[in-house]
């Protein structure tokens, strides 16, 4: 498709854009509007006004629209958010945990809980031992090879129909990826 040569053609054919075949001042060999600003410059501007806006913090309006949004596209959402490359998950993580030092302590405290109360009082030091040995264990795997392991509850600590113990028996290692497709499933136990 053609496009006129120069803003007044463009005027005369009703056009949006004109392309006169000689670079704007910033360099950008592109078409431009009738306004007379090159496409190129309007999407640098475009970019740096996106990357402002995004420094600001949000209204309740905006805030309580994206959650509509969300609500109405729950899947579509966690769809892109599974597809997004590793480094920028862990990336996202890293900065909500840097903002977020609160909640995170919280999580770790609810967690270290959760391993308190569902470590009985009649372990001996030999099972406390078995126990820092599994996790030694998977963190030396973690060392020796490419992959993240970690230690995993066979029956989980905060099931959904039933919660496990922290006992060595109730420990495996396992792959980080795989431990995060198991959740808090029972997998490989007979169902109750």
């Amino acid at each position: 498709m053609s496009l006129p040569k120069t803003r007044t053609e463009a005027k005369a054919l009703n056009a949006k854009y004109y392309f006169t075949g000689k670079p704007c001042k910033h360099g950008h060999l592109a078409p431009r509007l009738l306004k007379g600003t090159c496409m190129e410059c309007r999407k640098v501007e475009w970019q740096t006004q996106n990357e402002r806006r995004k420094s600001l913090p949000k209204s309740e309006a905006a805030k309580a629209a994206g959650r509509r949004y969300y609500e109405r596209n729950v899947d579509l959402v966690k769809a892109r958010a599974n597809c997004r490359p590793a480094e920028m998950k862990r990336a996202y993580r890293k900065k909500y945990d840097e903002n977020n030092k609160e909640r995170r302590n919280l999580r770790n405290l609810l967690r270290k809980r959760r391993h308190r109360q569902a470590t009985p009082k009649w372990l001996t030091e030999a099972h406390h031992e078995l126990i820092k040995n599994i996790y030694l264990q998977a963190r030396h795997m973690t060392q020796l090879t490419s992959k993240k392991y970690v230690v995993d509850h066979v029956i989980p600590l905060k099931g959904r129909k039933v919660c496990g113990l922290h006992v060595p028996w109730n420990l495996e290692i396992m792959t980080h990826e795989a431990n995060c497709k198991k959740h808090n499933k029972l997998v490989g136990v007979s169902s109750f």
